[in-house]
C-alpha cells in the first residue's frame, strides 16, 4: 500500500471521527450550539468543524436555525431505528396523516407503538395554539393511564392482553386513572364498541386525549394515533368528532402501508 493511500484512509478515519464526535455532542443539547461553539468543546478548528457541519446540514443530518446559527440534530438519526413495516417507514407513512389531523382538529397529533408495556411517542405534529400540549420524541408512558395505550390493548390478542394485566401495577397518577384490572378491562370495551379510545385527565391533570389504533393486515394493533389538548379546549362535546377524525387517520396510514 503507498503511503498516500495510507495517508488519505488515515484522513478519512479522522474526519468520520470528527463527525460522529460533533453527532454526540449536538445529542446532549436540544438548543443546538454554533460551529464555533462545537469548535471549542472539541478542540477543532472552526473551519473543519464548518465544513462537517454544512455537510451534514446539506444531507439532513443538521437543521441550523435562522436566529443565532446554531446546528440541532434532525429526526434522521432517529428515521434510521424506527419502525418498518412492508419495507415501509411507520413515521414516514403517518406523517400526512398526523399533519392533516393536527391541522383538522387544531390540536397535537401524536404517533406512538406499544413498547415494553408501555406507549412510546414516535413522532407529533405541534398544535399552533398559543397554549398547546406536546410531548417528548421517546417518552414513554403506561398503556392503561392514555388513549392511545388503551387503543393497542383493546385491540391485542386475547393471550397478550391478559398476559399484560397480569404484569402491570397498577399506579393512580390522578383521580380520574383507571387503576385496577376491572375498571381496565370495561373501559376497554367501551373502545370496542366506540371504536376509538379516551384519556380523561387519566395521565396527567388537565390533559385529555382521543385515540384510535392502526391495524395491520391481520387485524393486529400495530401503532395508535391520537390528538392531545389541554382539556378546557378538548371537552366531551368534540370527542365524537375527533374520534372519527382519528379512525380516519388511522384508516390512511393503514392503506399507505399496506396497499
Amino acid at each position: 500500500m503507498s503511503d498516500s493511500v495510507i495517508i488519505r484512509e488515515e484522513a478519512s478515519a479522522k474526519g468520520t471521527d470528527r463527525t460522529l464526535a460533533i453527532l454526540e455532542l449536538l445529542g446532549k443539547f436540544r438548543k443546538g450550539k454554533s460551529a464555533s461553539e462545537i469548535a471549542r468543546a472539541l478542540s477543532l478548528p472552526v473551519n473543519t468543524v464548518g465544513r462537517i457541519t454544512e455537510t451534514m446540514h446539506k444531507r439532513g443530518w443538521l437543521y441550523k436555525k435562522e436566529d443565532d446559527r446554531r446546528y440541532i440534530l434532525t429526526n434522521r438519526v432517529a428515521d434510521l431505528t424506527r419502525p418498518q413495516i412492508n419495507d415501509k417507514s411507520l413515521v414516514v407513512s403517518s406523517w400526512d396523516s398526523l399533519k392533516k389531523l393536527r391541522d383538522d382538529t387544531g390540536e397535537t397529533s401524536q404517533l406512538l407503538v406499544m413498547s415494553d408495556g408501555k406507549t412510546l411517542i414516535l413522532e407529533q405534529c405541534i398544535s399552533n395554539q398559543p397554549i398547546k400540549v406536546s410531548g417528548q420524541i421517546g417518552l414513554r408512558v403506561p398503556c392503561y393511564s392514555c388513549a392511545p395505550g388503551k387503543s393497542i390493548l383493546a385491540e391485542l390478542p386475547k393471550i397478550e392482553l391478559e398476559k399484560y394485566l397480569s404484569q402491570i401495577t397498577f399506579k393512580n397518577f390522578t383521580k380520574n386513572t383507571l387503576s385496577s384490572r376491572s375498571l381496565l378491562v370495561e373501559d376497554l370495551e367501551r373502545i370496542r364498541i366506540r371504536g376509538y379510545a379516551l384519556d380523561l385527565a387519566e395521565g396527567l391533570e388537565g390533559i385529555h386525549c382521543v385515540s384510535a389504533v392502526i391495524l395491520d393486515d391481520y387485524n393486529y394493533p400495530v401503532a395508535a394515533i391520537t390528538v392531545i389538548a389541554p382539556s378546557f379546549r378538548l371537552e366531551n362535546d368534540r370527542f365524537k368528532e375527533i374520534g372519527n377524525a382519528c379512525l380516519l387517520a388511522a384508516e390512511r396510514i393503514r392503506n399507505r402501508l399496506f396497499l
